[in-house]
């Protein structure tokens, strides 16, 4: 079996999502979001509430806390002073309960080592994305990181899987999107980009084949 033998064809261009791709980040998120809660005297949620929260960007998913919780008032004031205070305690502590999906360190290396590029393009922000890579140690192998703060749109909008395109100088056909969710395979149909998707991650509970994927496979191994 040779590299990426499973989709058919070898791409000249990786794209990857972070958070429910590679990392299982979501333990470290539910803290930061409880301990946030805590500070504005707010009640606590559950880690697998939050798992079905995540995925669509730091705003979206206090938005969801709000909501579950029932806040009246004034829900737009809470939710920045929310929003902040949640990005302060993630910051304190991105790493400490997150751990790599099987075979993803592997394939970052293989790819690496092939020479194929390689882009994280994420709705989380760039700084503890940054900062997440770094920590698990799979920060290297990465050519281009993008941020949901990176650009004006985040997934499913397509701009940051182009801005990877024209970054890199590949055509869409000829590059891949790895992700996990129904944002990640919007996105990509949107750019023309095949996608490959894994059913392990964070996608609001939806099941991630009713987005159509070009692939659905049971792990990131099956790509080496």
């Amino acid at each position: 079996m040779a590299l990426f033998s499973a989709i058919g064809f070898t791409p000249r261009l990786v794209m990857f999502d972070l958070d429910g791709t590679l990392v299982d980040s979501a333990a470290d998120i539910a803290v930061a979001l409880d301990r946030a809660l805590a500070d504005l005297g707010l009640p606590g949620v559950s880690e697998p509430q939050v798992r079905l929260w995540v995925g669509r960007g730091a705003s979206r998913l206090v938005h969801c806390a709000l909501e579950h919780l029932g806040v009246a008032g004034n829900v737009e004031q809470l939710h920045e002073a929310l929003l902040a205070r949640f990005m302060s305690r993630y910051q304190e502590d991105v790493s400490g309960r997150s751990t790599l999906y099987p075979g993803a360190r592997e394939l970052l290396e293989a790819c690496r080592a092939a020479g194929i590029p390689q882009a994280c393009v994420t709705n989380k922000p760039y700084a503890p994305a940054r900062a997440l890579l770094e920590a698990l140690d799979i920060l290297a192998p990465f050519d281009l990181l993008l941020g949901g703060d990176s650009l004006p749109h985040k997934k499913p909008h397509p701009g940051a899987l182009q801005h990877c395109l024209r970054h890199f100088g590949v055509a869409a056909t000829e590059a891949l999107m790895v992700g996990d969710s129904r944002n990640d395979v919007e996105a990509a149909r949107a750019a023309g980009v095949p996608v490959v998707a894994l059913p392990w991650g964070y996608n609001h509970g939806e099941p991630i084949e009713t987005s159509r994927p070009d692939w659905l496979l049971e792990s990131l191994a099956d790509l080496l």
